[in-house]
This record gives C-alpha cells, structure tokens and sequence, in this order.
C-alpha cells in the first residue's frame, strides 16, 4: 500500500573522539597562536588540550566548532504529554540513555533539494514541519533550497556548501532509481545521525528524508492527496527526531499509512518526551 516506510535510520553516525573536551569558542587567529606556543609542550598536554580544541578549525574537521547557536535553555516546550504508550522510540546506542534526541537549546535548520517536486509541495513541506515542532516544543528553521542528493553516506559536517555548523536536515524530492530503497511500495524514508563527546548524551546532529516524488505526485491528483502526502512527510520527520515504526495501525508512526493524516495519541507522546531532549553546548 502507498504511503509504506522503508524506516531506514541507517546514516552515518559520527562519535566524536576526547577532541570534544574543550569546546569554548576561540578564534582562528587564537588557536593559530595557541598551536605555536602548544609545540612546546610535552606531546601528552599537546594532545590532550591544544588539539582538541584547534581540531573543530582545521582543514579536514570531521566536526564544527562547538556550540553553534547554543542557548541556556530550551528554546521551545513541547506540550504536556498525553499519557499514550502507543509510540516506539528508535534504540539508544547507549543502555545508560533512554532515547537520542536534537538538542533543543537549538534551532533545527533543514533545506529542501527541489528537484523533480511535485508543484505545490514546500507548503506542504513546511506544514509537516510545524505539526513536527508544534508537538515536540522544537525550533526549527528553513534555510532555503540546496542542490545536495540525498546519500547513505551523507556527511553530517559540510563546512564548503553549509558553513561551519552540523549540516542541516535534508528534505530531498528523489526517484527510486537515485534512492533504490524507494522502490516498491515504499512513499519515503528518513532518519537522523548521531554525535558524541565523551561525559555527555548521544545527541542527532543531522538528518535526511528522500521522498518518492514519482509516486507522490501520482497521489497528489486524489481528493485528499496533499493531506496524504503532508502525512507522509510527518511520517518522515517523525523518523528524523527518533520515532520508531509502531505496530498500531491508528497511529501515524505504523509502518502503512491506511488513512491517517494527522499525529495521533501515541505519534504526539512519543514527540513530545522527544522534545525534552539534553542540551549540549560543548558539541
């Protein structure tokens, strides 16, 4: 049936070594003098405090330099949850943390790859993203068009076509030729990817939804059409901020979209508990 999820969490995942540990903001020019003087030094207080924190600055950064539109606390609340236990949360890879989340002390930018759009779609597109931040209190900010594919092995950290902060959520119109787990019944997928510094949680740093643009512009012809693919699109996003595929058929999050348009009871328990997510400012 239209509208079935691959539900592919499967991006890269980037575990941030110790170099995470210092994470105050420093100037280029600072860390230049920082890395004469830190030659100096013995190679172990090199290591351990010079490089880690010049590492976010030099050519070939795995990471950006931390803290990137930190603030002192959550710039949004997600509402009073409604009780529901009909929502699964994506597994921790950490046993000690009960769920990853996107920090909420920050916006959560996202740029949409317009090709092969059905017309009229980015409203759509920016109508699942206020349900999404309307039920789990997060920000989030459109930061136009880009041309970047949408990949399995998309780079979280793309300082020459983002800038020197965690590349944004994709939302990419694609075909199951340029994304084959497209192919078949499948309407969409989505997922997000993870970072870590040691002594703090697991956090989502970048995600990417590809949406079957073929197919959907098939459905878009049908009387409820845009309010079936806007909930595909919910489906979608509710994957990149940690959903689970749940095996009720009333809820949104179900593998096969037999109708619903809209979160139900369990979609909106489980964003808003997402919503509560830590803030790490040294990431």
């Amino acid at each position: 049936m239209l509208g079935r999820d691959s539900g592919d969490r499967d991006l890269p995942r980037i575990p941030l070594s110790p170099s995470g540990r210092n994470r105050r903001k420093r100037s280029a020019t600072v860390l230049g003098v920082a890395l004469v003087v830190g030659l100096y030094f013995t190679p172990a207080l090199l290591d351990r405090y010079v490089l880690p924190a010049a590492l976010p600055f030099l050519p070939g950064a795995k990471a950006p330099p931390p803290g990137f539109e930190a603030a002192s606390s959550p710039l949004g609340m997600p509402p009073e949850s409604n009780g529901s236990t009909a929502y699964l949360l994506q597994k921790s890879p950490d046993p000690s943390q009960a769920f990853v989340a996107y920090d909420p002390c920050r916006p959560v930018h996202y740029v949409v790859r317009p090709d092969n759009a059905p017309p009229g779609t980015l409203q759509l597109i920016e109508e699942a993203v206020s349900a999404v931040s309307a039920a789990s209190g997060l920000q989030f900010v459109y930061d136009g068009t880009t041309a970047e594919a949408p990949s399995k092995t998309r780079q979280t950290y793309q300082p020459d076509r983002y800038g020197r902060q965690w590349a944004p959520v994709l939302i990419a119109w694609s075909t199951p030729e340029e994304t084959p787990v497209l192919a078949g019944e499948v309407a969409g997928t989505g997922g997000s990817a993870y970072a870590h510094i040691p002594g703090e949680p697991y956090v989502f740093v970048a995600g990417q939804v590809a949406l079957d643009a073929p197919a959907l512009a098939d459905v878009l012809v049908r009387d409820d059409g845009p309010a079936l693919v806007r909930a595909i699109i919910m489906h979608e996003l509710g994957h990149v901020l940690g959903l689970d595929h749940v095996d009720d058929p009333t809820q949104l999050m179900h593998a096969e979209n037999s109708g619903q348009f809209d979160f139900a009871d369990g979609d909106l328990a489980g964003l808003a508990l997402l919503g509560t997510g830590a803030c790490v400012p040294r990431l």
